[in-house]
């Protein structure tokens, strides 16, 4: 039997002991733990502290985009929890790994990205984590620091230890290969080269979304594999803690930058952020407090008997928990002034039916036709004509708060000196001057 084994054999008539039981409920909360589950992190828990040796806590992210958004925040809170307890975060920017693109999920190809857009994206990844991480604390690396200096031959040692058929059973990669979609050559190293991070670090566990299962599982594989009786410390395979993927305001569509219109990001305005956490359904509050806030699980199930009960006994309604949500999330980005002001301003927009006092600003022309899906597109109130145009036609579009514009061949025209408010939806607004 090897230590390892071994190890693993007497904790098993080890008692664990309940604050480790209750760390390991609080962490596994809403999440899925593999293998063993609950009492499995708790034995490594309770293994860390007889050691005095922290666990070395794994999550990776790909700088694709500049922004993150609170689908991110999910992991980033989990691995902020296993920190305050003590424990080593290590936060991976995979700047190696990011100019492949992870093909999890991803029914075509990623585009490539150019190292100047990777590095870029680092950086704010980084400004804003820390908006969740003690990043002072945390362990930070790049993956590319092992990847970029490995030769062929330690490539292809790398790729020997993993078969074509472990590749393959990789659901995105089936569905593809089923639909005749091509798979380049270069997305199955992906997870073979996240999986090598795990290996590098050392990780004890490693966090992810549940679409990171594979990827996470192959760290698992590959520190198996790179185990060798001869190493001082033999490398215990991490546990991997997969949390559920967050659904935008729409409360369908996997929170992503590839739908604007249902993203909340880090980076939007503490009114942008809390408009858009008003705007979610119902259904999604007790998820939203569940995932992205500090909350028990006693008190995500009393918020829940609470919304199914009339006022008389006892219950919440639904708006106003909606509303304790957002503040406390405005709050937590930006800061409680911000959150006081955006609940300010939006109850002055929507309840009491106002324009907000501050918005942005521009100047058109005077006595000049301006086509309003273009301004509305050049400003950015939507992501292109077309989408101008079909907000139009399905009334999301107002002049001055009152006028309804259904006419997608529209035109803005005043004389000088006059003004007017575009409103698009229920919360970006421009107001336009003519000069």
């Amino acid at each position: 039997m090897s230590d390892v084994a071994a190890t693993a054999a007497a904790a098993e008539v080890i008692a664990i002991e309940t604050v480790f039981l209750e760390q390991a409920k609080a962490l596994c909360m809403g999440g899925e733990l593999l293998p063993g589950g609950v009492e499995a992190l708790a034995r490594r828990l309770q293994q860390a502290a007889e050691k005095q040796q922290p666990l070395r806590v794994k999550l990776g992210l790909d700088p694709t985009r500049p922004d993150l958004h609170l689908g991110h925040t999910v992991v980033l809170r989990k691995l902020r929890m296993f920190q305050d307890l003590g424990h080593q975060a290590v936060l991976i920017i995979g700047d190696a790994t990011a100019m492949i693109g992870d093909p999890s999920g991803r029914n075509v190809t990623r585009p490539p990205l150019t190292e100047e857009e990777v590095l870029a994206n680092a950086q704010t990844y980084l400004d804003q984590a820390a908006k969740v991480l003690d990043v002072r604390k945390a362990e930070i690396v790049r993956n590319s620091q092992w990847l970029s200096p490995m030769t062929l031959n330690d490539f292809l040692r790398l790729a020997a230890k993993v078969t074509v058929a472990q590749i393959m059973v990789r659901d995105d990669f089936q569905k593809r290969y089923a639909e005749n979609r091509p798979i380049a050559l270069h997305e199955i190293f992906y997870p073979l080269m996240q999986g090598y991070d795990s290996v590098m670090v050392r990780a004890d566990i490693e966090l992810g979304g549940t679409d990171q299962r594979f990827n996470n599982l192959m760290g698992r594989e590959l520190q198996q594999a790179y185990a060798t009786a001869s190493d001082p410390q033999p490398m215990e395979p991490q546990m991997v803690l997969l949390m559920p993927l967050l659904e935008g305001t729409d409360g369908k569509t996997k929170m992503s930058k590839s739908y604007p219109e249902h993203c909340i990001n880090l980076t939007d305005s503490p009114s942008e952020m809390y408009g858009k956490l008003m705007s979610i359904p119902d259904a999604m509050i007790i998820r939203y407090e569940a995932l992205l806030t500090p909350v028990t699980a006693e008190q995500v199930a009393q918020h829940q008997r609470a919304m199914q009960l009339p006022a008389a006994q006892g219950g919440i309604n639904p708006r106003d928990l909606k509303a304790m949500l957002a503040k406390w999330m405005v709050g937590q980005y930006h800061s409680q002034e911000a959150a006081t002001e955006a609940e300010t301003q939006f109850v002055q927009q929507f309840r009491n039916k106002e324009i907000p006092q501050e918005i942005p600003e521009t100047t058109l022309n005077a006595n000049m036709p301006h086509k309003l899906i273009d301004v509305m597109a050049d400003y950015e109130l939507a992501p292109s004509k077309t989408e101008a145009r079909r907000l139009i036609q399905g009334g999301g579009v107002k002049l001055d708060g009152q006028n309804k514009v259904t006419d997608p061949e529209a035109v803005l025209n005043g004389a000088e000196g006059q003004s007017v408010v575009l409103q698009v939806g229920k919360r970006k607004f421009l107001r336009l001057y003519f000069r």
